[in-house]
């Protein structure tokens, strides 16, 4: 029986629930099928196939398959494409931010920002096609030559999240196109509508069938499935956006067929304000790094360390700015935040909370689940007086928590924020130039933000240190690479040493 949809498209042929396969809509082998559920009502409103592991080979050797000539497409037309796959998704904005907003439970205002934030990938590594170079050089051996081509490194495989779909897959399958690799995704079972749409836009774009399949699956299959997936000899490379643990299988099974491996990992990012930072600024940065997506992005700050000379001023206007949120539906022009996407986010959000308050911090505001509304919400909550001992220092929220944290000097904040195995981003805020240039160097992060909470763009590589993951994503040369191989040839000029 066909699910009730909560909302209609603009163009209806983007709304699919089959897999993409060499240009095709296919269901999975088996028929089974997986339910996709609206965070903010929990109503079931579309289904989608549960490929299984016997579905893998027959994507892995089509996209095998349309590599051996998509690799050939000069870089030129590969731009093109890309260019228009841009203008086609900026045309569709309004319809990928609907199925955004019912997969993800984000209000339509971020939903339709994380695709403005995304198209920048599409339109940099449209720019990126055409740049990339090899060399020629003059080795040690004077009567030889030394040459370096780069190639397309084959097959790629990107495993996404459900936080920002669209950015993720812009992001990765732009770099992957524009490189002459052929992709397949494999979404979230959360998200799986918005990425199919872009793969319909894709097509539309002219990129030949296989370049670009997606295969879906629901949360049981996909430790499988992913597993299947990175070990099949045909896979030349994985991209992976996740937690750390499961970064860590996702590198093990890399690891056998020695597959090379971009990780974009967890994050427990410190945000730190000093005596003489613009408070105001600050509050600015933390009400979107803290509160859009509900809190869950690996690049929110996840501990708020604030000095003791302005730690009462800056919590209570930060507890202002907070109460102004409207927590609700996304699709209700009103919210200014909406829905967690899954049910284990309120649970994680309820033990954090709990554990803060039994170890002496102090509510603010919020600390449980919204009440008369049907959705997975939770209300946006200030902890005050959190210490080092709390689990909140510890993990990666994921939710609308903020947790205070009081110091007194640099080198003790430096100390307490480095004190992680995460080293995603670190933001802070201080006038002085001098400490400005010292936190740069001494915080162990892959990104900082230096009086701004905003340090993601398609033009800066974005990526982390530590147990944060390896590999760049976005920026001047270093993404496309991760989609590359090296060949080095020596030549032999037996005349040069004559002239």
């Amino acid at each position: 029986m066909p699910k009730q949809r909560p909302f209609q498209l603009d163009d209806q042929s983007l709304f699919h629930e089959s897999s993409l396969l060499n240009g095709e809509w296919v269901p999975a082998q088996s028929r089974e099928t997986f339910d996709v559920e609206d965070p903010g009502s929990r109503q079931v409103f579309a289904s989608c196939p549960v490929n299984k592991v016997q579905d893998v080979n027959e994507f892995v050797t089509n996209s095998q398959a349309a590599f051996l000539t998509y690799r050939h497409v000069n870089p030129r037309q590969r731009a093109r494409m890309l260019l228009e796959w841009h203008r086609l998704i900026t045309n569709a904005r309004e319809d990928i931010a609907k199925l955004v907003t019912y997969e993800t439970g984000k209000p339509l205002t971020e939903a339709r920002g994380e695709i403005d934030y995304a198209l920048g990938f599409a339109w940099w590594f449209a720019g990126e096609a055409e740049r990339i170079r090899g060399s020629v050089a003059i080795p040690s051996v004077s009567d030889r030559r030394t040459f370096v081509i780069k190639q397309p490194i084959g097959v790629a495989v990107a495993l996404v999240p459900w936080n920002f779909p669209v950015a993720m897959i812009i992001r990765k399958v732009a770099a992957a196109l524009a490189a002459g690799c052929s992709m397949i995704v494999k979404p979230s079972p959360e998200t799986p509508l918005s990425v199919l749409a872009l793969a319909d836009l894709a097509l539309r774009a002219g990129f030949p069938a296989g370049v670009f399949n997606v295969i879906t699956t629901d949360n049981d299959n996909t430790p499988a499935v992913s597993e299947a997936l990175c070990k099949h000899p045909l896979v030349r490379k994985v991209t992976f956006t996740g937690s750390t643990a499961v970064g860590r299988v996702i590198a093990r099974h890399c690891s056998e067929g020695l597959k090379k491996v971009t990780m974009e990992l967890g994050g427990n990012c410190p945000f730190i304000i000093f005596n003489d930072g613009d408070i105001d600024q600050a509050v600015a940065a933390l009400m979107i790094l803290k509160w859009r997506t509900a809190g869950q992005a690996c690049t929110h700050a996840n501990r708020v360390y604030v000095q003791s000379g302005i730690y009462d001023k800056f919590a209570q206007k930060m507890l202002e700015a907070t109460q102004e949120i409207r927590v609700g539906h996304g699709a209700d022009a009103t919210t200014t935040m909406g829905a967690l996407t899954t049910s284990r986010g309120i649970e994680k959000l309820e033990k954090h909370v709990a554990n803060a308050v039994s170890k002496g911090g102090k509510v603010l505001c919020g600390g449980k689940t919204s009440s008369g509304l049907a959705g997975y919400f939770f209300e946006p909550t200030i902890i005050s007086g959190m210490t080092s001992s709390m689990m909140t220092t510890n993990e990666e929220i994921f939710g609308p928590l903020l947790g205070l944290y009081r110091f007194e000097a640099e080198e003790e904040v430096v100390k307490a924020a480095n004190n992680t195995s995460m080293g995603l981003a670190s933001y802070f805020f201080t006038r002085d130039v001098d400490r400005t240039w010292r936190l740069l160097e001494s915080l162990e992060a892959g990104m900082i933000g230096m009086n701004t909470g905003n340090s993601s763009g398609a033009e800066s590589p974005f990526g982390g240190i530590k147990e944060s993951g390896y590999g760049k994503e976005a920026g001047k040369d270093v993404a496309i690479e991760e989609y590359l191989i090296q060949k080095t040839g020596t030549l032999t000029v037996g005349s040069i040493s004559k002239l």
